[in-house]
């Protein structure tokens, strides 16, 4: 017991010396924080508006402020539009706030050696060619599935993807939540 307040003792006189050096300023005069008066308003309501514009402070107002535009899935229109393209292959990732959608490896019954995943990026909300980062990739498996090959497909199917999704968005855009069906279990 008297050992320990002993070490309490102890570690505080050996602290006291640190945390008055800490106070001195570099040229070894001591200043205590909190800055000098003189370089301040005297009248507190505008020390508060030089805090705020300087970025030191805060009003219990902006707290309640959202920090941007978030736009849910079912107003987004590619979002939208690209689920309904790709909604007979399964989902592996999809990240609204990303921006990405991952499909799972599908393939067909006749081909089951082979099979494709679609990635989506959405580079904005805009409906346009640059909007969408679309990349399809192909696996091709010889008797097992360990034993796999993977490539990356670019061209016409990459195209159509994206051509499809744009058309879609665009009829989405158009006509207004009217003729969109939401999945069985989710309503509006």
């Amino acid at each position: 017991m008297k050992i320990s307040k002993l070490l309490k003792s102890l570690a505080f006189i050996l602290l006291l010396p640190l945390l008055t050096i800490s106070c001195k300023s570099p040229d070894g005069k001591f200043k205590l924080p909190g800055g000098d008066a003189r370089k301040f308003p005297a009248d507190p309501e505008k020390r508060v508006e030089q805090n705020l514009k300087e970025g030191r402070g805060f009003r219990f107002s902006e707290i309640t402020k959202r920090g941007g535009t978030f736009d849910f899935a079912s107003s987004n229109e590619l979002w939208r539009a690209s689920l309904d393209v790709i909604d007979f292959m399964p989902l592996s990732s999809v990240n609204y706030s990303g921006g990405i959608i991952i499909t799972d490896w599908y393939s067909d019954k006749s081909t089951p050696s082979e099979s494709i995943k679609i990635s989506i990026r959405f580079l904005t909300n805009e409906i346009r060619s640059d909007a969408l980062d679309i990349k399809v990739f192909n696996r091709k498996c010889s008797d097992t599935l360990l034993n796999c090959d993977f490539t990356e497909i670019s061209g016409n199917l990459v195209t159509e993807l994206k051509k499809e999704i744009l058309k879609k968005a665009s009829k989405y855009k158009t006509k207004g939540d009217v003729d969109y069906k939401y999945p069985k279990g989710l309503s509006k």
